[in-house]
């Protein structure tokens, strides 16, 4: 599976961009270990004037370089817990209501609908404008919109295996039904669900950065959303602030973009062979 994953050029590619932003997360504590929103020289200083300071100052005079290493982590942070959490609390729903049936996939759907027509972004943004920002709200926030097409994705495949004749064989020898749903369906269900983490990711990227455009970030954290809020009063003078960040914010998208079209392209191909 690796060695078809890297004939990719589009998973090779997303490979290195991913390996360079996880890089700047795992590094800012080192290479900018002081507070990332403290003064770091005069405000609206222009990049490569001063080279302990490359890329300029915003307007309070923060190091726009070390707010752009510390964003990196506040943005793999939210998007990986985000979807991780979105895909967990999906594949249990989408499980238990293929496997089920009757009332219960009924009822478990029926609030699966009632999620899927509300907008992720702005149940995201009603949910953290409620609960007040931070970190683990944001991710909860994205979590709530984003977990209803895993759901639906692993119940249509469990109703799919559970008919099989090995899940058949499992229930003749015994097996405790919870047993047989998430020890012998589920492994073989998960797959499409795990070709779609990529795009979640990168929702969850865009959604953080919108909630802390809009100042529903966490305050206490700097936020690739938050630099680009941050530039906007400015943007004629110094577009620098806002264009360094997006720059950030759309490399990061397209690498989790790359990334999940080879590795889908990867199993497509080995799935072929087989």
């Amino acid at each position: 599976m690796s060695r078809l994953f890297l004939r990719s050029p589009e998973a090779v590619a997303g490979t290195i961009i991913l390996a360079l932003l996880v890089a700047m997360a795992l590094a800012a504590p080192w290479l900018f270990p002081r507070d990332p929103l403290a003064i770091a020289g005069p405000a609206m200083l222009p990049p490569f004037q001063d080279w302990t300071i490359p890329l300029g100052t915003d307007r309070l005079g923060r190091d726009v370089l070390s707010g752009l290493f510390h964003g990196a982590r506040t943005s793999l942070a939210v998007g990986l817990a985000a979807a991780a959490t979105s895909i967990v609390v999906g594949v249990l729903v989408g499980t238990i209501a293929g496997f089920a049936g009757g009332w219960v996939d009924e009822v478990l759907m029926r609030v699966t609908d009632a999620f899927q027509t509300v907008p992720g972004f702005l149940l995201a943004l009603a949910f953290v404008s409620v609960a007040g920002p931070s970190l683990g709200v944001v991710v909860v926030a994205i979590a709530l919109g984003a977990w209803t097409q895993p759901a639906r994705i692993t119940r249509a495949e469990v109703l799919s295996i559970r008919e099989r004749d090995y899940v058949a064989g499992a229930r003749v020898i015994g097996m405790h039904p919870a047993e047989i749903a998430f020890r012998e369906v589920l492994p073989n269900a998960l797959p499409p669900v795990l070709a779609l983490s990529s795009v979640i990711v990168a929702a969850a990227v865009l959604t953080e950065a919108a909630l802390s455009f809009l100042g529903l970030g966490d305050p206490n954290r700097v936020t690739w959303g938050g630099m680009i809020a941050e530039g906007r009063a400015v943007l004629r003078s110094a577009p620098f602030l806002s264009i360094v960040p997006g720059i950030a914010l759309v490399l990061t998208v397209l690498g989790v973009y790359l990334v999940g079209e080879g590795a889908v392209e990867a199993s497509a191909v080995k799935r072929g062979n087989a």
